[in-house]
């Protein structure tokens, strides 16, 4: 007797005498997803305008980044101590973004709102893990170039540098974000009641 032949009497053993649910008994099984309705449909489409209206990061050609350089920027007027410091984890991570085997689209409409949300928050230092290819055209290098385009568009970001090797490496990336003027006034008022 074969092995599937003797599985199939063992099983049958076992279970006995089972007898199938009457129709009206069982419980109704939905193959495939339910269609949303209309409505939905209307604020899905009303949200993608209105994302897209308001996400100016482009997708446009980049140049591609060498998988083992790193990343580093800074705007005009902010000095290379901040930056040492970001690089080398002076600062504490405060929101993590992961990108990691995503398409590049849906990374550009995820980074859009993350730094938006991070800035409006008053977080200062936030973390990016997007990975990093071996080859120079792997998806995780092509993002991780996008990455470097798109974080000099926004006027929120003071720097940003490559991670330390025990923080992910050239795999995540460090970003300072600029004060808020509601961050501003609380210093300002804090130094006042030092000096007060």
């Amino acid at each position: 007797m074969n092995q599937p032949l003797r599985d199939d009497m063992d099983f049958r053993a076992f279970v006995g005498d089972v007898k199938p649910l009457a129709k009206r008994n069982r419980a109704e099984t939905r193959t495939g997803h339910a269609r949303p309705t209309e409505a939905q449909l209307a604020r899905r489409e009303h949200a993608q305008e209105v994302l897209g209206a308001s996400n100016f990061l482009s997708d446009d050609f980049v140049d591609l980044l060498a998988p083992l350089d790193p990343i580093e920027y800074r705007r005009e007027g902010i000095q290379q101590g901040v930056v040492d410091k970001l690089r080398h984890g002076g600062y504490s991570v405060q929101a993590q973004l992961h990108l990691l085997r995503r398409p590049l689209d849906e990374c550009r409409r995820m980074l859009f709102p993350f730094i938006q949300e991070a800035y409006a928050h008053d977080l200062r230092s936030v973390m990016i893990v997007h990975g990093r290819g071996r080859e120079l055209e792997s998806p995780a290098n092509v993002l991780r170039s996008y990455l470097a385009k798109w974080l000099a568009q926004f006027d929120e970001v003071q720097a940003y540098v490559s991670a330390q090797p025990s923080e992910g490496g050239m795999s995540a990336t460090w970003v300072m974000l600029r004060k808020s003027e509601r961050a501003k006034t609380n210093n300002r008022e804090r130094q006042q009641k030092r000096r007060g």
